[in-house]
């Protein structure tokens, strides 16, 4: 006859590893502790990989496809570990410490080793080229098959403490494992990145994780454990800790060492606000000021005269009494607008007031951008440039000026949208103007000119043009190699937009700009017009092109 199902396998005593367990407490007191093991163990499992997830985008760029990588790795990597702890049943307690320490070591560690890679080895070029992305699916899969190996054991664990059919203890089970997860999600965006940081954050998860671990075998199960396992089991874990807790007493001059190494010795300001991380360096002493955000150099002071003067000296020939500027936290948008004689208002739209505060406390930034947070004329709203334009009265702007991030980077496809450019146009009073920075056209020509396809989609008439800027090797920006710096961009690419065919050029009655001129203006639209790539598809928000 058939074994009932969930009894014990014929070859084990009653009080052998397969048999009943000898709890020093009672079943339903051992049975719930299980299960808030199996809680925390889900928790600590979802924050590493929300941080492989969140590390991976700023250090590799393009977070659809790390994601996709680390998600994808990971879930494979449960499969084969589920099924290669089948052959740890027999000996469940002691299979289920040695995973959750090495899950500790290996989670907690894994920000750490991530950062140190991209920061010491990212600009060596040729092998080393791809360290950051070879680590990234290493600790993906190691981390995967630790996690998919926990479930076993715990269901051997839980079935030996009481006896139930297999569905109620699967359901039991699971139901603490999601729970678990649903905690870590929320616990990581919300506590531990802004609290903690990414490296101290995953140290102390491990932590965790190692404590609940071994208090979980140590102290319900150590009756299935020789005395020898138990320790050698307790060495381990105090072993995982003393590691963990001496990463974490150094984790701020490991992070000061790789951020020099990454941006120089010049940095001034470096933090993590809730949208991103900002870091200044320079500014002082003679020296120019560049701001990094997510590690993409945003701006520089050696240039970003260029940048800004094209940006939107051309977009204020024509009525200029009301400006809106979509990002531009920085204020140097604010800058050159406000020499414009007969500008009334500016409204300033924000993602990040950490930048905004910068923007106006920062003495090399106020300076650089004129302390133009402080003119009565500005007002400053930090919100989600596609959300406040939903609620922007239509007709309220004489220009927009679209200073977003590169169109390339996942969180900006939205605002490179044809629908985000229907809601500027809403905007827009009758013969206003849109100006929108469009990436690059030397190197990314096809995206350069899907931003004006876009644009054009959404009902405007565009005059492409473009200007020299950035020299090679000022970005450290994801996967830094000297490849990368020799083809990194000299040029900026932007789309002058209006109802009526617009055309770039200097107002007669306005400011001079320093380096931009009408010559220069013409020579770069004369240039971006001769990389148009024909026919390309509008980005929508379901079917983002960049």
């Amino acid at each position: 006859m058939p074994a009932p199902p969930g009894s014990p396998p014929v070859w084990s005593a009653p009080d052998g590893p397969g048999g009943p367990a000898r709890l020093p407490v009672r079943p339903g007191t051992g049975r719930f502790l299980v299960l808030a093991g199996v809680f925390v163990c889900a928790a600590c499992g979802l924050v590493y990989e929300l941080e492989l997830v969140a590390l991976a985008s700023y250090l590799m760029g393009d977070s659809v496809t790390q994601a996709s990588v680390v998600l994808s790795v990971m879930v494979f990597a449960m499969g084969i570990g589920s099924l290669a702890a089948k052959r740890l049943r027999g000996l469940a307690a002691a299979g289920f410490g040695a995973v959750e320490a090495t899950l500790a070591l290996v989670g907690g560690c894994s920000a750490m080793a991530l950062y140190a890679v991209f920061a010491w080895t990212g600009d060596w070029g040729g092998i080393w080229a791809s360290g950051p992305r070879c680590l990234l699916v290493a600790f993906s899969l190691a981390t995967g098959l630790l996690i998919g190996a926990e479930v076993p054991l715990l269901m051997e664990l839980i079935q030996r403490i009481r006896r139930q059919d297999a569905g109620g203890a699967v359901a039991d089970l699971f139901a603490a494992d999601y729970v678990g997860a649903l905690v870590g999600g929320l616990a990581f965006p919300f506590l531990l990145l802004p609290f903690l940081g990414q490296l101290t954050g995953a140290l102390l998860t491990g932590a965790v994780n190692a404590v609940i671990g071994g208090a979980l075998v140590l102290g319900l199960f150590r009756r299935d454990l020789t005395r020898r396992a138990r320790w050698l089991l307790l060495a381990a874990n105090v072993l995982v800790l003393a590691v963990l807790a001496s990463a974490a007493v150094l984790v701020d001059d490991f992070e000061r060492a790789a951020r020099q190494a990454v941006y120089g010795g010049d940095v001034r300001v470096a933090l993590q606000t809730g949208v991103q991380e900002v870091v200044l360096v320079g500014g002082t002493d003679g020296r120019p000021l560049d701001v990094y955000l997510d590690g993409r150099l945003r701006v520089s002071g050696r240039d970003e005269l260029r940048y800004h003067e094209a940006l939107v000296h051309p977009a204020m020939t024509g009525p200029h009494a009301r400006v809106l500027i979509l990002g531009g936290g920085d204020g140097l948008a604010a800058r050159e607008a406000l020499r414009h004689p007969g500008v009334e208002r500016v409204d300033v739209v924000e993602l990040d007031e950490e930048v905004v505060r910068l923007a106006r406390t920062d003495p090399a930034l106020s300076a650089l951008n004129r302390h133009a947070f402080g003119d009565p004329r500005v007002r400053v709203t930090t919100q989600d440039a596609f959300g406040w334009l939903r609620g922007a009265p239509a007709g309220a702007y004489d220009v927009v000026l679209s200073d977003l991030p590169d169109p390339g980077i996942t969180a900006s496809t939205k605002l490179y949208s044809q629908e985000f450019y229907g809601l500027a146009r809403r905007v827009l009073a009758p013969g206003g103007r849109l100006v929108v920075h469009a990436g690059p056209v030397t190197s990314s020509p096809r995206v350069f000119w899907t931003v004006e396809a876009t644009v054009r989609a959404a009902g405007f008439r565009t005059a492409p043009y473009g200007t020299g800027g950035r020299h090679a090797g000022f970005a450290v920006g994801p996967d830094r190699t000297p490849a990368d710096r020799s083809r990194a961009a000299r040029d900026w690419g932007f789309v002058l937009a209006a109802r009526t065919e617009p055309r770039p050029r200097l107002d007669p009655d306005g400011p001079r700009p320093y380096v931009l001129d009408d010559a220069s203006l013409a020579a770069g639209e004369r240039a971006a017009r001769a990389t148009r790539i024909a026919g390309l598809p509008a980005s929508t928000l379901v079917h983002p092109r960049y």
